[in-house]
């Protein structure tokens, strides 16, 4: 008797997790930012309006989450990047919105642009719905991310052979499949229970742009990262007050600008903070690259070495 309540009580907790894990899955800054790559941050990012997608349109969350990370690279192609194209869907005849010039496959293509993220889930949503050639996933179980995966090339969405194999890899790595039994009810309470901020990308560095009441320490409270660490991160002293428009990094800066920011003129009301902040270089590595500053400080129209 005492083996079988025994038993009876794991299972119940055993439940009670599954169901936990299940539905409080949340979409938090701490989450994001601490997430262990770019694709995990990505997934937490993007996995709301997959799942929105899914109960508009029924194609399965993972499908769209695999297909996004993959075609955009995480978020980080010059496509999504410049034109909010997730999905790398042309500007065929069709298309009534704006464009951008792209190479695809040694031929220079034309693209679709967005105004937003979002807008590009849900043109790729409309996009299989609306065409025949997709008409029979829709018939496929909305748990069958296999199905998906091998029909979507079948109809000709991307030519690479191993196209199948690389969605149902993501899928599968990433457990992309558990989105594909979420509703709108958890939704809600992933994007409303803890309310989060944008979070923006410098110099492949996250940064926030300060409130009206922040400080360090709210701010190390609300994305895990030590007061001390977010001081020396932003190169400011530790009774600073953080005002609302400052740009905080939420790592450390890098050593030198991107390749394409090899230099910065100085305008109006600049200094060598605000450039440090704007570019994600350290104020240390600015000093040792253009030693005169040190000497006479910067001034309006002093080219600046970022690189």
């Amino acid at each position: 008797m005492k083996t079988k309540l025994l038993f009876a009580f794991i299972a119940l907790l055993t439940f009670i997790n599954c169901s936990i894990n299940k539905h409080t899955a949340r979409q938090t800054p701490k989450e994001i930012t601490q997430a262990r790559d770019d694709y995990e941050r990505y997934i937490l990012t993007y996995y709301p309006i997959a799942v929105e997608q899914m109960q508009k349109y029924n194609i399965p969350a993972s499908i769209t989450l695999a297909q996004g990370l993959l075609e955009s690279g995480a978020g980080k192609s010059k496509l999504s990047r410049t034109s909010n194209n997730h999905f790398g869907i042309k500007a065929d005849k069709s298309w009534n919105g704006k464009r951008t010039a792209s190479m695809d496959n040694g031929h220079m293509c034309y693209f679709r642009k967005y105004k937003s993220v979002k807008e590009s889930y849900e043109d790729h949503s409309k996009f299989l719905a609306n065409r025949q050639r997709y008409a029979f996933l829709f018939k496929l179980d909305q748990d069958d991310y296999k199905g998906w995966s091998k029909g979507l090339k079948k109809a000709g969405y991307a030519e690479d052979p191993a196209y199948p194999n690389k969605l149902i890899s993501l899928i599968e790595r990433y457990e992309l499949d558990q989105y594909d039994s979420y509703t709108m009810k958890d939704i809600k309470s992933a994007t409303t229970e803890e309310p989060t901020r944008s979070i923006y990308k410098s110099n492949n560095l996250f940064y926030i742009i300060g409130n009206t009441g922040d400080t360090f320490e709210s701010l190390s409270k609300e994305f895990g990262i030590s007061r001390r660490k977010l001081v020396e991160y932003n190169d400011l002293y530790a009774d600073y007050n953080i005002k609302a428009g400052d740009i905080i990094y939420l790592e450390k800066k890098n050593k030198k600008a991107t390749i394409n920011y090899p230099y910065h003129t100085v305008q109006q009301g600049e200094s060598l903070h605000s450039i440090s902040q704007k570019y994600g270089v350290r104020m240390g590595e600015l000093y040792n690259k253009n030693k005169y500053i040190a000497e006479t400080g910067i001034n309006v129209g002093d080219i600046i070495i970022m690189r």
